[in-house]
């Protein structure tokens, strides 16, 4: 009897663990649906011929009642719980018909990821945060109603007796009289022929077909001549880093105009259907974006056009405070690059954070951050590649603008250090363009880096027997009589620095105090040394060597 007396309490107590649970089984099913009394008790009893059971069933048969203009039937897969059960017989088929404009104009319905199933279970796509759990609520879409994105959804609701339906959510059915006023029909479209209201073909009426190709010419007319009109006077030629106020203006302010001409067209004369609208909408918002950019890049390119001369010309030449200007421009133009950069970014952020433009383009968040960011970073792996290189240049100082440099055999000038290139300016004025990369990688001189001053060499091959101590005389008179050279008696000198079968090279130093003219002077003294040897080999003794140019070969 003491056994039994201990084992029942034990025995009851597992039998009530086996019990579900009353608040978790509620719980569970305030997981899989809404609650609600009644379902739309205003309209009376729905259709049998519509079906409610699953997402895509209901969204079918609200765009069949809606094909036969049966807004009365349409009404039933709205949830006008909002809306007094009194009201709801007059103002469910005038919701019917303002959501089905607005999944005509604004909504693309991705048939194949709605979901088939009364609970809403994705089970295609296991890596999906809620794969696999029951769904009461999903997301159709984004419509963006002023300064805040709408969310059209579709919710799983059940009545108090009955079974579960899927019904347009009451959140939505409250947006939908404000959400017509912004993107219903407007007045010049109402006032147009029947005909032209029918459909042609891809899901686009007449009108649209016709109307569409009028605001792209309506919009470019308008865009070229604010071009025209700004363009009146200016110099064309100014491509880098505009000078003139309205010159950097013209190109931000003819965008903006085509933006938003292109904007009030579409928005406010002529509302298209969701299928140009997936398309327009985000150039628009990417017309408005870039326009800002722009502007904030030309305004700076002014501003420190004014404040900092970018001129290679003026900034080669030597002098008290050239060096500073040197680096300072070099410095300014690597700032502007790495704010053209930033604002790049800023400006893809901003673009990306529109959810609703990347869903109407059909791509998802994570595949465009995935996929398209590899893609963009294999394709632009070499421009990215010029741009940090143009960095390490601003950083290092290795180049500066302004500065006189040898580069594979050609007497430079720096004249501007781009993201992806560097353009130097030869002596002979002809540009030479290198990959920012390129120049990095290859060796070159740099003859205004440190110091001005620098000596340049003439090599001249003379006979064994030639009088080199007669030959440095007339060095030193050349020297002495030429104008722009250094004052540096210590840094002259000639001295043989080699020897052969032929002759013997004899090395002149020549010291220079500019850069910007050493070459020049090196040909003069070359000339008149020249010219001296020439004198000096017509006399007894000749001076170059006796061999023909098939034995020096």
């Amino acid at each position: 009897m003491t056994l039994l007396a201990r084992l029942l309490p034990l025995a009851l107590l597992t039998l009530l663990l086996a019990l579900p649970a009353p608040g978790r089984a509620q719980q569970g099913d305030l997981d899989r649906w809404y609650e609600v009394e009644m379902v739309n008790p205003g309209l009376g009893a729905a259709p049998q011929n519509i079906d409610r059971s699953t997402p895509r069933a209901a969204l079918e048969s609200f765009l069949f009642r809606a094909d036969d203009e049966d807004w009365e039937g349409a009404a039933h897969l709205l949830d006008l719980s909002p809306i007094e059960p009194g009201d709801q017989a007059e103002l469910g088929p005038e919701r019917a018909r303002q959501f089905a404009t607005l999944m005509d104009r604004k909504i693309m319905i991705d048939w194949y990821d709605l979901r088939d199933r009364p609970d809403g279970v994705d089970a295609r796509t296991p890596d999906a945060p809620m794969a696999g759990e029951p769904r009461r609520s999903l997301l159709l879409w984004y419509v963006k109603l002023g300064d805040r994105p709408v969310p059209i959804r579709i919710n799983r609701v059940k009545p108090a007796t009955g079974d579960p339906v899927w019904l347009v959510s009451r959140q939505t059915v409250q947006a939908l009289p404000a959400l017509a006023e912004a993107f219903g029909p407007t007045e010049l479209e109402k006032a147009l022929p029947a005909p032209l209201r029918e459909r042609a073909f891809w899901g686009l009426r007449w009108w649209e077909v016709i109307a569409l190709p009028l605001v792209l010419t309506v919009t470019a007319i308008i865009g070229f001549l604010v071009n025209r009109l700004m363009s009146r006077g200016l110099n064309r030629t100014l491509r880098d880093a505009p000078y003139s106020t309205l010159v950097a203006l013209r190109g931000p302010t003819t965008l903006a105009v085509v933006t938003l001409t292109m904007s009030l067209l579409t928005r406010h004369v002529l509302v298209f259907s969701g299928r140009i609208d997936t398309i327009l909408s985000p150039l628009l918002i990417l017309g408005f974006v870039s326009t800002v950019l722009w502007l904030v890049i030309n305004v700076a390119d002014v501003i420190l056009n004014r404040l900092v001369k970018f001129d290679g010309d003026e900034l080669a030449e030597m002098g008290e405070g050239q060096e500073q200007r040197r680096n300072i421009a070099t410095r300014v133009s690597a700032a502007r690059r790495a704010v053209i950069v930033l604002v790049a970014l800023v400006g893809a952020g901003i673009v990306i954070s529109e959810a609703s433009v990347m869903r109407s383009l059909g791509i998802s968040l994570l595949a465009s951050a995935g996929t398209a960011t590899i893609i963009l970073a294999y394709a632009g792996r070499n421009v990215l590649t010029n741009i940090m290189a143009s960095m390490q240049i601003a950083l290092n100082q290795s180049a500066r603008i302004g500065d006189k440099v040898l580069f594979k055999g050609h007497l430079c000038s720096v004249e501007r250090i781009h993201f992806t290139y560097v353009q130097l300016r030869v002596w002979t004025g002809q540009r030479l363009v290198v990959p920012v990369v390129d120049f990095v990688a290859e060796p070159f001189e740099n003859w205004t880096m440190q110091e001005h001053f620098l000596i340049r060499e003439v090599v001249l091959r003379l006979s064994h027997a030639a009088n080199v101590d007669a030959l440095r005389k007339r060095y030193e008179e050349i020297l002495d009589n030429m104008e722009g050279l250094a004052d540096r008696p210590e840094s002259r000198g000639v001295y043989v620095s080699g020897h052969d079968v032929f002759g013997q090279e004899v090395l002149f130093l020549i010291p220079c105090p500019d850069p910007n003219i050493a070459w020049s002077l090196e040909c003069e003294a070359r000339e008149r040394l020249l010219a001296a040897a020439q004198e000096l080999d017509s006399s007894a003794e000749p001076i170059f060597p006796d061999a023909r140019p098939a034995e020096a070969a």
